[in-house]
C-alpha cells in the first residue's frame, strides 16, 4: 500500500509539473474583433508548432486592454498605433511598450446621407473618434479634404486648433466603437477601418476618402515593458511579421487594410 500511494505522489508530481509546464507556455493577447482578432486567430495554429497556446481575449475598448497589460493580467495586447500608445502612457502613467507593427488601418470618411464629400452643406455635422490621437488623425483628413484649415503647429490637434471652417461645420466627438452606429445622424463619420468592417463598411467601396496610405499609425503588438524579450513574444513577433501573415491580410482585406513589415 505505501509503494501504492509513493507511486501515486509521483504521478500526482509529474502531472502537476506538467500543467504547470502547458501554463507557462500559454501567451494571452487582447485584441479588438476586426482585423486584431481574425489576425491572431490566423496566427494561432502557427504559433502552436512554435510550442506556444495562443489565448485571445476579444476587446471592445481602447482603454481596458491597455490596463490588463500594465496589471499583468494577459501578455499582450493588439488593437493600438504608437501616437496612442504614447498618449496613452503620459495620461496613465504607464510603462507599455510596442514590439512589432503588424498592419495599418486607413480611417475614413463615411456617410449615409452623402454621396460625396462635396454634397456636404453650410452648417454640416461631423461625427470624430474623442480620443486624442485617432481625434487628430481625424482632423487632419478634414484638412486633406479642404473641408477645414488647422493650425498645424501642435503634434496632437483637437477642434479647438481649427482656424478656419468656411462651411460652419458642427464636429462632435464620439467613442470610436460608437461611430458606425451613430452613422445615419452626421452627414460625415469618420471611422477608423478596424470598426468600420465590423459595421459591414467597406473602406474601398464605401469610403468617401480614406487615409493616404504612407500614415505613420501602424497597429502594433504591446508588452508591459520587461516583457518584450521572453521567448514566447518573441515567437509571437516573429510569426506576426511572416510571410504568411503578410499573404492572410492581402487575401483577406483585399488592400482595406496593409501589413506594415
Amino acid at each position: 500500500m505505501k509503494k501504492l500511494y509513493a507511486l501515486l505522489a509521483v504521478f500526482a508530481l509529474l502531472f502537476s509539473a506538467c500543467s504547470n509546464k502547458g501554463s507557462s507556455k500559454t501567451i494571452t493577447v487582447g485584441a479588438t474583433p476586426v482585423p486584431h482578432a481574425e489576425i491572431l486567430e490566423f496566427v494561432k495554429p502557427l504559433l502552436a508548432k512554435e510550442g506556444y497556446t495562443l489565448d485571445i481575449r476579444v476587446f471592445n475598448d481602447y482603454v481596458i486592454p491597455n490596463i490588463a497589460v500594465f496589471n499583468g493580467e494577459i501578455d499582450a495586447n493588439f488593437f493600438q498605433h504608437t501616437p496612442y500608445l504614447e498618449q496613452f502612457n503620459k495620461d496613465k502613467n504607464t510603462d507599455l511598450v510596442k514590439t512589432v507593427s503588424v498592419h495599418l488601418e486607413p480611417i475614413g470618411i463615411y456617410s449615409a446621407k452623402l454621396k460625396s464629400i462635396d454634397e456636404l452643406p453650410n452648417d454640416g455635422s461631423i461625427a470624430i473618434p474623442n480620443d486624442p490621437t485617432n481625434g487628430n488623425r481625424a482632423l487632419e483628413l478634414l484638412q486633406n479634404a479642404g473641408i477645414i484649415k488647422l493650425n498645424n503647429e501642435k503634434e496632437i490637434k483637437t477642434k479647438l486648433d481649427i482656424v478656419e471652417n468656411p462651411k460652419n461645420i458642427k464636429i462632435t466627438e464620439i467613442e470610436a466603437p460608437q461611430l458606425p452606429r451613430t452613422i445615419g445622424d452626421f452627414d460625415l463619420s469618420i471611422i477608423n477601418t478596424n470598426f468600420a468592417i465590423a459595421a459591414n463598411l467597406n473602406p474601398l467601396k464605401d469610403a468617401l476618402l480614406l487615409e493616404s496610405k504612407d500614415s505613420p499609425y501602424a497597429n502594433i503588438l504591446v508588452v508591459k515593458k520587461g516583457n518584450e524579450n521572453k521567448d514566447g513574444i518573441k515567437a509571437l513577433n516573429k510569426i506576426l511579421n511572416s510571410e504568411e501573415v503578410r499573404g492572410f491580410i492581402r487575401e483577406k482585406y483585399q488592400g482595406a487594410i496593409l501589413e506594415a513589415f
